[in-house]
């Protein structure tokens, strides 16, 4: 491995470690936790969590609240040359708005095997039939944000469950 990858991989795990902390804000905030962060030059230029709920918006996703956070801090809806990181594996409405801001490279942590759409169950990003694709790069920190995700979950059936 290169100087050039080893540093890749370094900027890859400090951003997905933001991104991992802004799940947590989610969590506290008694949503699924997701994080994403939005990099241009090395400087967040957007980020956000998971607000489905408390925001009464089913768009509120993490990816989306870090692109709309760009868009406005960057007074365009193209978001050329940027990186966005993210805990999860974006959905399709997000894939698509990926697509659409012309993001050019997508790091995300853990898979998800039941709506991904970055490989494990469409793979909307990297589809030769759209005008955009992006560079997409798996598994940074995936042990750690697919266990925050296990544990949120696993509290639910808990809280769930009748007593006794």
């Amino acid at each position: 491995m290169n100087d050039q990858q080893l540093e890749v991989e370094a900027l890859d795990q400090f951003w997905m470690q933001h991104a991992f902390e802004l799940a947590k804000c989610a969590e506290a905030e008694g949503e699924v936790p997701v994080g994403a962060i939005l990099v241009k030059d090395d400087q967040v230029v957007g980020e956000g969590w998971n607000r489905p709920i408390v925001s009464h918006d089913p768009t509120a996703h993490a990816e989306i609240m870090a692109l709309r956070a760009a868009a406005s801090k960057l007074h365009n809806y193209r978001l050329l040359n940027t990186t966005l990181y993210v805990t999860l594996e974006p959905c399709s409405m997000c894939a698509g708005a990926i697509i659409h801001a012309r993001v050019k490279r997508l790091v995300y942590a853990a898979a998800d095997p039941k709506g991904g759409a970055a490989g494990s169950v469409f793979n909307i990003l990297s589809g030769e039939a759209l005008n955009h694709q992006v560079d997409v790069s798996a598994g940074v920190m995936a042990d750690e944000c697919s266990h925050l995700l296990t544990s949120f979950f696993q509290s639910r059936r808990q809280q769930k469950k009748p007593a006794g």
